[in-house]
């Protein structure tokens, strides 16, 4: 499961997580101080912020180069460009100074914020624990000429499988970032899934916005969506050559974010830490039934 869809919206499930911790954090908070009448919900969620900007920065810092063309794009946080764990050892390290300097606050602000650090960090692992577990899906889509093609195929690959439609703006801004780190890494097989439209449509646009695009596939019903879990378009998977998945995202990815989850295959999956970066919780397009 990579996502849950809210109304018009979809919500990336590591994202959900979060929000369910920082609201853990501020109910524990509030019940551990609520004899002396002292709620550090405000501190909390001050820390909850600091964590975030830290991890911001230094993911734009690591992947400087793919933001130095484009500045505005270090506060297009839709990417999902995060260090986590820099992230949680700031926030750590705040609420030690906000301890200090109010002992009042201690206690309920270190069983708040060590309560939602607990579970976002068990709730993590359990996340990629089943993720990783998941193999390519024994699925048959469709060339440009009709013909069927068996994803599983593919196994023994790097993979990146890429769900996205012409009618969605996301999915049309990502493109060229695609197409980009198509050409940049030949070692790494790239699969773009179209859902739910014909040929002609697809070709149409690739040939309108100069696109070059290899393996263009065609998954009329959906279906590949639905196995994967996700409300929403784009979404992104990632296939070690073991044909198991790596990573998914949800939403546009930018340069970095890209860059991010191929250096994922360079790297044996670690399943005793959470993922490094969060997911796009951006409003993504839904796809329509078919």
């Amino acid at each position: 499961m990579l996502s849950f869809s809210v109304g018009p919206f979809a919500l990336s499930l590591n994202h959900l997580l979060l929000l369910v911790a920082l609201a853990l954090a501020t109910l524990v908070g509030w019940i551990s101080g609520r004899k002396q009448r002292i709620n550090p919900e405000r501190a909390v969620f001050g820390l909850f912020m600091f964590g975030l900007l830290v991890a911001r920065l230094a993911f734009v810092a690591r992947y400087w180069p793919q933001y130095e063309s484009d500045l505005l794009r270090i506060v297009d946080i839709r990417d999902g460009g995060f260090s986590a764990w820099l992230g949680v050892i700031a926030a750590v390290a705040g609420a030690a100074v906000i301890a200090w300097r109010r002992p009042l606050q201690r206690r309920p602000l270190g069983w708040g914020v060590a309560s939602g650090l607990l579970f976002w960090w068990l709730s993590s692992l359990a996340v990629e624990s089943v993720r990783q577990d998941v193999p390519l899906p024994d699925l048959a889509l469709r060339n440009g000429a009709g013909e069927r093609v068996q994803l599983r195929d593919y196994a023994g690959r790097k993979l990146v499988i890429n769900l996205w439609a012409t009618w969605c703006p996301p999915c049309r801004r990502e493109m060229p970032v695609l197409q980009a780190a198509q050409k940049a890494n030949p070692d790494v097989v790239f699969l773009f899934v179209n859902q739910g439209e014909s040929p002609r449509e697809v070709a149409t646009f690739l040939s309108s916005q100069g696109l070059q695009l290899d393996n263009v596939l065609f998954d009329n019903s959906g279906e590949l969506g639905r196995r994967a879990g996700s409300a929403a378009l784009p979404t992104t998977l990632f296939y070690g050559v073991n044909g198991r998945q790596l990573d998914g995202h949800l939403g546009e990815l930018s340069a970095a974010s890209l860059k991010h989850y191929l250096d994922g295959f360079s790297q044996p999956p670690n399943p005793s830490s959470p993922p490094s970066s969060q997911p796009s919780s951006q409003p993504s397009s839904q796809p329509s039934s078919q």
